[in-house]
């Protein structure tokens, strides 16, 4: 479990790496400043769960049942939460409009939340 954790924080973390080189240089010029400004925010928490996952992968403070379920809230999370805010903040160029749909945003915001307090309360009681 935790090579599979590992290796996905290190995919987050380079497509986080890519996004960001990606719109801050191609997007810029086609983006408004708030679609930007949305979209780096998609890469940034992105990158935060990359580093969230590192450490849970290299972690032995909490059960391997814990990790996984902690694993899934955050890919999920990170799928919903950066995901649509990509999707939204290009719908203009990539034509996708998930604006009906919008709402799995905070769903994946409350996923990501429910993540760190069950690897908090798994550190805690042990």
């Amino acid at each position: 479990m935790n090579k599979k954790i590992i290796i996905t924080a290190l995919v987050f973390g380079i497509i986080s790496i890519i996004l960001g080189a990606f719109g801050a240089h191609a997007l810029k010029k086609v983006l408004t400043i708030d679609q930007l400004t949305s979209f780096e925010t998609g890469v940034r928490y992105q990158m935060y769960h990359a580093f969230f996952l590192l450490f849970l992968g290299m972690t032995n403070l909490v059960s391997d049942q814990k990790k996984k379920v902690v694993y899934w809230l955050t890919l999920i999370g990170i799928a919903f939460f950066s995901g649509s805010i990509y999707l939204l903040a290009t719908r203009e160029i990539t034509l996708i409009d998930i604006r009906s749909v919008a709402f799995i945003t905070p769903v994946g915001g409350i996923l990501l939340i429910l993540a760190w307090i069950i690897l908090l309360i798994g550190i805690a009681r042990k």
